[in-house]
This record gives C-alpha cells, structure tokens and sequence, in this order.
C-alpha cells in the first residue's frame, strides 16, 4: 500500500510529511520515558524484521492481486505504540530513499496510512480491550485479527481520501474505494494471522514483553531469544524467502488498474514531483529490490516471456539484507539519540 508521489498533489504530500513530521517527534518525546537497552534491541531487530516481511508479497486467491504485511500492529503489540511508530517510519525512510518503494513527496502520507490507524488506533481501541488484562492465545488472536483488519481498512480508506483531496481525477471516489476496501479486507484477514504467529512465538518466549505493553510496566531486563530469534527470522526471509514472493500487483496497484486502466499513473514532469522523482533516482541504489538496470543479475524468464517462480535473483537477497541491517542502523541511532536525551534530561 506504498503511494507513489503521482497520486498526491504537493499540496497533500507536503501536509502529511509536517503532520507525519510533528507524530515523529511527539513519539521521540514520549519515548523518553520507556527508553532503555532492551527497548532499543527489540526496536532495531523488529524493524530489520518488517523490512523483510514487507518484500514478502502473498497472493489473494482468485482476484490476481497480492498484499504484504504493514506490520504496525505487530509493533505496537510488541513495542507499544510510540516505539512502533518510529520503528515504522525509519523503514518506510529506508524504503524510499534507497529502495525507491514508496515517493518522496508521498512518504508522509505512507508513514500515516500504514503507521498512525494501526499505533495509534487499531492496537490502543480495538486490540488491547480484546486482548483484555487477562491474557490468553485465543483472545491474543481474536484481537489480532480484528485490529489488523480495522488499522488496515482505515488506513486503504485514507489512501482514497488523498487522491481525492489531490485531484487525481483518474481514481473516482465510489469506484476506487469499492475496489481498496474488498482486496485490503483480504490482506489483512492474512496480516492478522502473521500478527498472530509472531505474538505467539514472542509470548512463548517471554510473556512479559506482550504483558507488560497491555499493563503498561516496563521492559523485561533482556530479551535476547526474542531478539535473536526476530534477526535470524528477517536474515532467512530478507536473503532467501523473498525469492517467493509474488509477481501479482499490491492491492492498491490492482484497484488502480480497475479503477484507471494502468497500474502506475504518470505524474507531472515539472515541479515538486520531477524534483523530487529525480533525487530519487539518484538515492536509491537498488531499486524495486534489485540492482539498477544494466546488470546481468535478473530474474530468469521462461519460454513465454514470465519469470520464473521462485525469481531467485540476487539483487532481491542483496536488497533485503543491505535494507533490514540500514533499517536497524537507522532505528538504533533514533534510539541512542532518545536515550542520550533522556539521561541528559536526568541529570539536568
């Protein structure tokens, strides 16, 4: 559900980047007080970990389309909501400037849609009063599915809104919002079973990490299984599972094609969008997951023109382990600058 910049105006995108800006620093501030050692393991690790799982697109059966994770639930459950949605911005970050998933002029309007319904909405009002204070993993999972769906309907349901708001008057509003709700219903009935099998492998392991975010108490003292678990989990799909990813358009594409008749829409060639577009191109040193063209590293096609399936592909095991090692790096030093910050405000 990443929005490429030619579906929002200057207008629009410059608007989320200040408000996307302003919950960024909202969230630094109020992390101060949570902020310590194992906070920020479990941060850096989960978001190498979503970086992975976003390049893992699944097919939806029987509509050609396919959808990946969002993954800001699963953080919220595991790092509460202002560790999660700082967690996710630095990998939507990584994604578009260096990966080129995701525009420039749109990456305020992707951290909110993917980020703010399911932080600070869907897991606060719908999946910690499911989940209640006494846990158990059939309530875990009730919980998991039902916010994961409503975080990620809401957040198909603002993309609508942006285009509408921008003008883009290929994308209709009765046609294109009856095509994004239907297929991200889809999606996210599976996110919330990966939601599911994460918090479950987590709560096996230490229990008191998904307790203590409900309860609102603090951290354990180390989680290291949990975190070595996560980074072996993001090393296996980043370098190898990608490859099995599929080929079919995301659910925002597949609504566009059917809405507009094309999958991409062309954005103006002058502006804040050719700017922008242009630093880009120079930025993202593996784009779409894969090295720049020119290289001899592609996926394999077969006698009809297809790739191959599984599209083993270097450039896609490059793109995910350089991707999630630059998400952790990125998310490690928003926490060292958090964590300085609140030992000065200590001594102050």
């Amino acid at each position: 559900m990443h929005m490429a910049d030619a579906l929002i105006s200057p207008a629009v995108g410059g608007t989320m980047l200040a408000t996307s800006a302003g919950l960024i620093g909202y969230s630094s501030y109020k992390l101060k007080k949570e902020m310590d050692d194992t906070k920020m393991s479990l941060m850096g690790v989960m978001g190498a970990f979503i970086f992975a799982a976003q390049m893992l697109n699944f097919s939806i059966p029987a509509t050609g389309s396919s959808g990946h994770i969002g993954g800001g639930l699963l953080l919220a459950v595991i790092l509460g909501p202002w560790a999660a949605f700082l967690t996710l911005a630095s990998v939507l970050i990584i994604q578009a400037l260096f990966f080129a998933d995701g525009g420039l002029l749109a990456l305020g309007c992707n951290i909110i849609n993917l980020g703010f319904f399911t932080c600070f909405l869907a897991y606060p009002l719908v999946y910690k009063p499911i989940a209640g204070k006494t846990l158990t993993k059939t309530r875990l999972f009730i919980a998991a599915i039902i916010a994961a769906i409503i975080g990620l309907q809401a957040g198909a349901f603002a993309v609508v809104l942006e285009t509408v708001m921008s003008g883009i008057s290929e994308l209709p509003f009765g046609t294109f919002v009856l095509l994004m709700q239907p297929i991200h219903l889809g999606i996210g009935i599976v996110e919330g079973l990966a939601t599911a099998a994460v918090i479950f492998f987590i709560y096996n392991a230490r229990p008191e990490i998904i307790e203590g975010n409900l309860s609102g108490s603090a951290a354990p003292s180390s989680a290291k299984k949990v975190v070595t678990g996560l980074a072996v989990a993001a090393l296996i799909m980043g370098g190898v599972v990608s490859w099995f990813a599929s080929s079919h358009p995301d659910g925002l594409e597949w609504s566009m094609a059917r809405t507009s008749g094309s999958e991409e829409l062309k954005g103006p060639e002058k502006g804040a969008h050719a700017l922008l577009g242009n630093i880009q191109q120079k930025l993202a040193f593996l784009p779409d997951y894969n090295f720049k063209p020119g290289s001899d590293d592609k996926p394999a096609e077969n006698a009809e023109g297809t790739e191959h399936w599984p599209a083993v592909n270097t450039g896609t095991s490059v793109s995910g382990l350089v991707g999630g090692l630059l998400t952790l790096m990125l998310v490690a030093a928003i926490g060292l600058l958090v964590k300085m910050v609140k030992k000065r405000k200590e001594i102050e």
